[in-house]
């Protein structure tokens, strides 16, 4: 959901929109690193009877650099196909409960099929037919949702784990206040608004999404095969976003109306770091980001230079941000956070740079293992394992950005600056929330079920 309908054209192509990635040393095992990419946003639990689903005409793809480039090394692709046991005799996704993955009841189900290429190399089938998990429907539909779901966890034969389906949304944001020009609910009293909230509304809280989780030996995805030795290992940080793509032609009026597909992959859907197409990008530039493989992102560079949040906040609050107000100068310690990585020196035993070459790419060191007592607010809130180094699936990245924009982060690049004494203290007004989140692959909840769930 950290971008969720970002774009114009991708807000009408729910299947093919990348919302959120996540790149994190995997806590309970060190020695891998867990990859997440999600599609399909906003999903009601109660979305019947035709539920939410990957699409078959889409490629999904994990890429990952390792050499500083912003060129994938490693992808690995993802391609869906729906089956139907009873298409012809019943509207229903089910006719009776679902107790397992190979249920005659279930009528309506994926499979699919992981592809690993390796760039200049090759490029290999890792598995074929593997089977997602339904939608969770309901007590009556999916009585045992969490063990059809943990059955649709695949080990592969070449040492990677897999799982892809229906998952609880693990990204928490206010959007009600973001998106209503930054007004901000805990802020609201010094912005002179009558109500003096300070909490958020957490807009994802009764949503689900899908995902696709890969779980991968470090080894693997560092540069050279070996796992880095120090945090300041020239090879231990890798680069990692996810795409959507699909076929350049399509004609409608196919076989039972379906439309048929030719021609090569375009990308229509791309993700590295949270809320930069969203809040970053202009809306002119949207479409067109979207388009594009990191590799062009220096285009870009002077939005995330100049962002406009930036100038928004002295405007909304120009009491308690005037230090901001009065700062002209290139967000130097944005463009490191966000399109470079952080050099070594910058933060006392920590870097995450991959290069001069500006790009969105979440930027994750392998040397830096799981911390013992993970702090949501990641590298400002003194925890090197979170974003933005990588980023965990419970992450507050709306908070930490939100304060990077404020200016907390100048310092770090320009001594000469002194944030306002708000930076360090704004926030959306809303944390994580345990039951969101599993303690083992593929850490994304439970999704809610639609007969439960209030609200939905």
């Amino acid at each position: 959901m950290s971008s969720h309908r970002e774009a114009p054209a991708i807000s009408k192509d729910p299947a093919a929109d990348s919302t959120d990635v996540y790149a994190f040393v995997s806590p309970d095992k060190p020695d891998t690193v867990t990859l997440i990419g999600n599609y399909v946003p906003l999903q009601a639990p109660d979305g019947g009877p035709n539920f939410y689903e990957f699409a078959d005409d889409v490629l999904y793809e994990i890429h990952v650099d390792n050499t500083g480039d912003a060129v994938a090394d490693i992808t690995y692709q993802f391609r869906f196909s729906t089956h139907h046991r009873n298409p012809m005799g019943t509207f229903l996704y089910n006719t009776g409960p679902i107790t397992s993955l190979t249920t005659p009841n279930w009528n309506r189900y994926q499979t699919y099929t992981v592809t690993k290429v390796v760039r200049g190399k090759s490029i290999t089938v890792l598995a074929k037919g593997l089977t997602c998990p339904p939608v969770n429907i309901g007590p009556r539909s999916t009585p045992n949702y969490a063990a059809l779901a943990s059955a649709a966890i695949h080990t592969l034969p070449s040492g990677e784990t897999v799982f892809a389906g229906q998952r609880r949304e693990g990204f928490y944001v206010d959007l009600g206040s973001i998106f209503d020009l930054g007004t901000l609910r805990p802020f609201q009293n010094l912005h002179l608004i009558p109500t003096a909230a300070t909490n958020g509304v957490d807009a994802s809280a009764n949503v689900n999404v899908h995902s696709i989780a890969i779980q991968v030996p470090i080894t693997d995805l560092a540069r050279g095969g070996t796992k880095p030795s120090s945090v300041s290992d020239a090879n231990a940080t890798i680069g990692v976003w996810t795409s959507a793509s699909r076929q350049k032609g399509m004609m409608r009026g196919g076989m039972h109306g379906m439309p048929t597909y030719a021609g090569p992959w375009v990308q229509v859907s791309r993700l590295g770091n949270p809320l930069i197409n969203e809040v970053l990008i202009p809306l002119g530039q949207k479409d067109y980001w979207n388009s594009v493989a990191p590799s062009y992102d220096s285009v870009f560079l002077k939005y995330v230079q100049h962002p406009e949040l930036a100038r928004l906040l002295p405007v909304l609050y120009p009491k308690v941000f005037p230090n901001l107000g009065a700062y002209n100068k290139p967000r130097a310690d944005l463009a490191a956070i966000l399109m470079t990585g952080i050099p070594s020196g910058i933060i006392n035993g920590f870097q995450n740079f991959t290069g001069k070459t500006p790009a969105d790419m979440l930027r994750l060191n392998l040397a830096i293992p799981p911390a013992a007592k993970p702090n949501n607010l990641g590298v400002v809130g003194g925890d090197l394992a979170g974003f933005p180094n990588g980023r965990r699936v419970m992450d507050d990245v709306t908070t930490i950005e939100i304060r990077a924009v404020a200016g907390v982060t100048i310092p770090l690049v320009d001594k000469s600056f002194t944030p306002d004494a708000a930076a360090a203290k704004v926030t959306d007004g809303l944390n994580a929330v345990p039951d969101r989140y599993l303690s083992a692959f593929p850490y994304l909840g439970t999704p809610l079920d639609g007969y439960s769930t209030p609200g939905a």
